[in-house]
């Protein structure tokens, strides 16, 4: 049979609770925005290197294929992992915080 944690415990757990909270705030508004920003440049620079250099290529090679669409289409997807990348290093950041507190 389970007994009851006394009130010690419990006392205690709590101000572990609230001293972690105090040392660890919870991240506002500006961390979200800035990791935005973050996932968004990463998605918004490479776009633009490929088409900036789809552009150089088919003012110096002119040809049948069009290099501006095809990088621009390559440097979107290489930002798209880019952004995947940082999304799930903050994500995997995130858990690994919750799992030191839960502890």
């Amino acid at each position: 049979m389970k007994h009851p944690p006394d009130l010690a415990q419990e006392v205690g757990s709590k101000a572990n609770r609230k001293l972690h909270a105090q040392r660890n705030p919870a991240p506002g508004v500006w961390f979200g925005l800035g990791l935005m920003g973050i996932v968004g440049w990463s998605v918004v620079v490479p776009t633009l290197l490929g088409a900036a250099l789809g552009l150089w290529l088919d003012s110096h090679y002119p040809g049948g294929r069009s290099w501006t669409l095809a990088l621009l289409i390559g440097g979107l997807m290489l930002g798209c992992l880019n952004a995947w990348h940082w999304v799930s290093k903050e994500e995997q950041a995130m858990r690994e915080e919750r799992e030191h507190d839960d502890e």
